[in-house]
């Protein structure tokens, strides 16, 4: 199996790293076992010090993000049917189902864009919007949008802590990853009072 954090870590100053991101952040989109922020908050270490291109190391993990998407959908348009046998009524799957596929019909957008922060919540609302065949261009802008809010903010996380603590790289990256959990549990707080405003 492939350790993607030593790999980084390994081709750090090297244009392969590009690869690296474009790869793990595809895979992460429908594989959650993938450690994609790690690799990416240690590539936003890397850009601080000036070893890579704090914009190409955005842009590939926001494009990787965007194709990684559309994997999941594909699949849930193409499957819906035999995926929706796996959901019998009354199950908790299936209410989980109806309750993306009600939200995504009010409001897609904030759906698609917040999921993107949320690693299995993700992959299931890619998966649902394939299944209720939500439009396809809408499809693609929202998560090209946040794919790309998405990577910038992975990204920054770790440049930051790599600006703050130059001279110690696994402080930075240490630093990197907590400023990610903390924002990542703010951003979860928020949708869940918003949801339950929405709910209210």
């Amino acid at each position: 199996m492939i350790d993607w954090v030593e790999l980084t870590e390994s081709l750090g100053s090297s244009p392969w790293l590009y690869l690296i991101l474009l790869s793990v952040s595809l895979l992460d989109s429908f594989l959650p076992l993938i450690p994609s922020e790690p690799v990416i908050i240690i590539a936003g270490v890397f850009a601080a010090t000036g070893s890579v291109n704090l914009v190409l190391v955005i842009g590939a993990t926001a494009v990787g993000a965007f194709l990684g998407d559309q994997i999941p959908y594909a699949l849930g348009r193409r499957l819906s049917l035999r995926i929706g046998k796996r959901l019998p009524p009354g199950s908790r799957r299936r209410a989980t189902h109806d309750w993306i596929s009600r939200h995504l019909a009010a409001r897609g957008g904030f759906v698609l864009v917040s999921t993107r922060f949320v690693p299995v919540g993700r992959y299931l609302v890619t998966v649902t919007t394939g299944m209720v065949r939500y439009d396809y261009r809408k499809f693609m802008l929202f998560t090209l949008l946040g794919g790309t809010a998405w990577s910038a903010y992975t990204v920054m996380t770790g440049y930051l802590g790599g600006v703050l603590f130059q001279d110690n790289a696994l402080l930075a990256f240490a630093v990197g990853l907590g400023l990610a959990l903390v924002l990542s549990g703010v951003l979860e707080v928020i949708r869940r009072v918003r949801t339950r405003d929405t709910v209210a």
